[in-house]
């Protein structure tokens, strides 16, 4: 797997937990982070109020900031592959 970006990790947790919440397991699995890396990141996301723990049900759950900042992040994926194509028709 190729080096990836802060901001791509980051997408890849909230994705995660994105829709009804997930464990920390599933967040690991499905972002492809190790343990530690997932628990750091977690962290940062969480004092940021873009995602939240839920107690109860022990899981994790994208915020409503959480959502806007993926939307953001896909927003401008899509515009930055969408230059990279039109420079290719050039």
């Amino acid at each position: 797997m190729k080096h990836r970006s802060r901001s791509e990790i980051i997408e890849a947790i909230l994705e995660a937990a994105n829709g009804g919440g997930a464990t920390k397991t599933t967040i690991m699995y499905k972002a492809v982070l190790s343990y530690d890396l997932m628990k750091q990141h977690l962290i940062f996301l969480a004092e940021n109020d873009l995602i939240e723990y839920e107690q109860g049900m022990m899981t994790y759950r994208t915020t409503e900031k959480g959502m806007r900042l993926l939307q953001l992040y896909n927003n401008m994926n899509e515009m930055a592959q969408l230059t990279v194509m039109a420079k290719r028709t050039e």
